[in-house]
């Protein structure tokens, strides 16, 4: 028995030895997992306030010599070992300037970014540290990994393990590390992030922290390359030849050969076309760009009213096995553009009725859940919107994965006109990361660079650019989004595609001295409103919610739209801009502490313009009366009453008695001066013979509260989320619009409100509530609450509590995933 089990443990351990060998004989794809893996980071983080002028109060970064010696990071929050354990817990994204406090200062940055005390002036919330503990299978030693950051605001510097990793200047393009050689399999492994916000990019709030996804990507040593996927089409009458380019690396430690092919499979999963295989050598670091064609009959074509996407899977072989593979979506489309005739769609005109955006909501600053992009663009596309400028930067991934589904045009734009190798690398990440999305139309290399747009440096740096952007992606154009008038030299003498930011009383004499430019509108409008003001208040900051107030610089919606409607070869325009945004106010400082651009407010509701536009940018029956008719005090005295609508005419009545009837301006609004009464404000209007009807009255006092969610099912998974907006009606259920209660609110579930917000630009109650007692007034008679799931499926009840109302209560639904 005892020479059995000896036998026995020699066998074993022969087996062991044999199996080490073979492995370092044989190329490790033979025992590798065939298909990647990418998996979230974004739970459990630790986070710290670091200090931007004291180093004791830093974590001694400042004053300790970690970049002498590899790994010497003793003494900092860098050592692995370092006790976190007194650190807040949270997860990822995460936006630590949104949870800040209002602060008065009268300096133009910290204006700008919203009067947040983050920045130079404030050296003790400028910096932020994360630690993330996380663990890898010793069984996957042999595996390649990187940590992939989509966007952290600002200066960032990384280490895992003690290992500097590298440092990204972009607050918005993301940045992608190698970390194989700094595992610990089989071990704890330490990520460190510190962030430094105490530098700006913009000129308006940015937030600070961690605010998008993190992600650990795990993969073969030969596979395909970061962003290295291109795909791109070609349509004839009846077929689309569709071009991907794989470009695969070897970072193994010896020469490698491999296969790559390709297939199309439509969005049910249905293959519809497959590529032959094709072979490759690799040496050692090596990398090499393996172009395919392949072709559908009778392609799906991506619209913005039906926009489809197709799956192009990418595949490497190795040893006759399987080791990588990428799905990439995209669509099969034409764009044509014509500096006569304007922009073309699948060879249907398109007018560009566009929006500018920052990246901000209320209640949760720059660091969105997912859900919200969808959101904010479901509620532009029902106004009309078919284009988004994300201005002025690269945008997070998920917006434009929410505009290739919803069918939304979207200019990419480069945060700074600069041919720097830092500003070159940042323009080409752009680009790699975001070509294969059917919803981008063009790219902006620059907005508004008044240091050079006029002269040779602008010319030169924007032909270094254009370059860039041609060899990378020529299958798109570019423009530059120019405050200027009538100007052609510098960078309008090799731009594509003319950009005017406002300036349009010059577009027409620049079309004729420039007929062979096309042009679009990247900046227009800019009309300032408050929702539900009817009047200025420079002491709180409002402007009226009508179409009259504007800055010197620009114009009135109903100025810009009717030019633009009008001319062919003017491609349309970008509203400045689709929802207000944090920071920026204008034309008021404090106590404004956001814009009041936005065709919506912070959180999304509608101000009246909206409704101008919706008119003339939808065909539906649009038929709106401002403002409200809740005037107590002012009885007798003029209302300007208006009316937006696409009808052919429009009778206006109060209380019965009709005030006139009018025919509609094309591209423009109705107004009547209107006596004030109590009671009720009919319009009837006329469209293609059928009658429409809109009404506002005067209200009670409100009784109740009403809750509103957008959808009242959520998946369980810690990152969903929905939107509850709030109102209150009186006894007969009538929304009151005047109202201003102060709400309360409360949540049971696996759920968390995560951010409130109403609306109101001079509002400084707190977005976030970190010790969980959220409490909101409503402004104009609304507020929102933003709540995200948490992982376990079961029933969520929010109750809402005003005094003096009764309480309202709503039930969600959260799924297993």
């Amino acid at each position: 028995m005892k020479d059995y089990k000896k036998l026995t443990r020699l066998l074993v351990k022969s087996c062991m030895a044999l199996l080490l060998a073979t492995v370092a004989v044989f190329p490790f794809e033979t025992f590798a997992q065939s298909v990647r893996k990418k998996i979230s980071l974004d739970e459990d983080w630790r986070f710290h306030y670091g200090h931007a002028a004291d180093a004791n109060k830093d974590f001694n970064y400042t004053i300790s010599n970690i970049f002498s010696k590899t790994k010497k990071a003793e003494n900092t929050a860098i050592e692995p070992k370092f006790d976190d354990s007194e650190w807040r817990k949270l997860n990822i994204p995460h936006d630590w300037a949104v949870e800040l406090p209002f602060e008065y200062k009268g300096n133009f940055d910290v204006m700008a970014h919203g009067y947040k005390p983050v920045g130079g002036l404030f050296p003790e919330n400028s910096v932020g540290w994360y630690r993330k503990r996380f663990t890898i299978s010793s069984l996957d030693s042999g595996q390649h990994f990187t940590v992939q950051f989509d966007g952290i605001y600002r200066d960032s510097e990384i280490w895992l393990n003690g290992f500097y990793l590298g440092n990204n200047k972009s607050g918005y393009l993301g940045v992608s590390y190698d970390i194989t050689d700094y595992i610990d399999f089989g071990k704890e492994n330490i990520l460190v992030v510190r962030v430094d916000a105490s530098q700006y990019e913009g000129w308006f709030y940015e937030g600070a922290g961690i605010y998008r996804h993190v992600w650990l990507n795990q993969f073969n040593n030969l596979h395909i390359a970061h962003d290295g996927v291109f795909v791109y089409t070609k349509v004839s009458e009846n077929e689309s030849i569709i071009s991907v380019e794989v470009s695969v690396e070897n970072q193994n430690l010896k020469n490698a050969e491999g296969r790559v092919y390709n297939y199309i499979t439509d969005r049910d999963g249905k293959n519809l076309a497959a590529s032959a295989e094709t072979s490759f050598g690799l040496d050692v670091f090596e990398s090499q760009t393996i172009k395919q064609e392949l072709k559908i009959d009778k392609p799906h074509l991506w619209s913005l009213d039906d926009p489809y996407l197709y799956r192009m899977v990418s595949v490497v072989k190795s040893g006759g096995k399987e080791i990588d593979r990428i799905i990439t979506k995209f669509g099969i489309r034409t764009i044509e553009i014509d500096s006569e005739k304007g922009l073309f769609l699948n060879g249907k005109h398109v007018k560009i009725q566009g929006v500018n955006c920052h990246q901000d909501h209320a209640g949760v600053g720059s660091a969105l859940p997912d859900y919200l992009q969808y959101y904010r663009l479901k509620l532009l596309k029902e106004f009309g919107v078919n284009a988004y400028r994300a201005s002025h930067n690269a945008p997070t991934p998920e917006l434009l994965d929410a505009c290739d589904s919803l069918g939304i045009l979207v200019m990419d734009e480069q945060r700074l006109l600069n041919s720097s190798p830092e500003y070159m690398d940042q323009f080409e990440r752009l680009l790699k990361r975001d070509r294969n999305h059917p919803s981008i139309f063009m790219w902006s290399i620059g907005n508004e660079e008044g240091y050079v747009q006029k002269n040779n440096f602008g010319k030169r740096i924007a032909q270094t650019i254009l370059a860039k952007q041609q060899e990378l992606d020529p299958t798109r154009t570019s423009t530059y989004a120019a405050d200027l008038a009538n100007f052609y030299p510098g960078i309008n003498e090799v731009i594509l595609v003319r950009g005017f930011n406002y300036r349009i009383h010059g577009i027409d004499d620049y079309h004729r001295d420039h007929p062979e430019q096309p042009t679009i509108g990247t900046e227009m409008g800019s009309t300032v409103t408050t929702r539900g003001i009817y009047t200025t208040d420079s002491i709180t900051g409002y402007v009226p919610d009508q179409d009259i107030t504007y800055p010197w610089w620009s114009s009135t919606a109903e100025h810009w739209w009717s030019i633009a409607a009008t001319r062919d070869w003017f491609m349309g325009g970008f509203i400045w801009t689709g929802f207000d945004y944090r920071g920026e106010p204008t034309p008021f400082e404090w106590p404004n502490i956001n814009s009041h651009f936005g065709i919506l407010d912070m959180c999304g509701f509608p101000k009246n313009i909206y409704y101008y536009y919706q008119s003339w940018w939808t065909d539906k029956d649009v038929l709106h009366i401002s403002p409200h008719w809740n005037w107590k005090g002012k009885e007798g005295e003029p209302i300007d009453v208006w009316v937006n609508s696409n009808a052919e005419t429009v009778e206006l009545f109060l209380n019965g008695k009709s005030l006139g009837k009018k025919d509609m301006p094309r591209n423009s609004h109705l107004k009547w001066q209107v006596p004030y009464k109590v009671g009720k404000l009919k319009a009837v209007a006329v469209k293609n013979g059928k009658k429409i009807t809109s009404i506002v009255e005067t209200t009670e006092a409100a009784y109740q509260i009403k809750l509103t969610p957008d959808k009242e099912t959520i998946i369980a998974d810690g990152k969903d989320a929905t939107v509850v907006n709030v109102t209150v009606l009186d006894k007969k259920g009538r929304e009151v619009p005047d109202a201003n209660n102060h709400i309360s609110f409360s949540i049971s579930g696996d759920a968390q409100i995560i951010g409130v917000g109403n609306g109101d630009p001079s509002s400084h109650e707190a977005d976030k509530c970190l010790d969980g007692i959220y409490a909101r007034n409503l402004f104009n008679g609304k507020c929102q609450l933003i709540v995200q799931s948490g992982k376990t499926a079961s029933d969520i009840k929010i109750t809402a509590k005003a005094g003096g109302l009764e309480t309202a209560v709503v039930n969600i639904k959260t799924l297993s995933k």
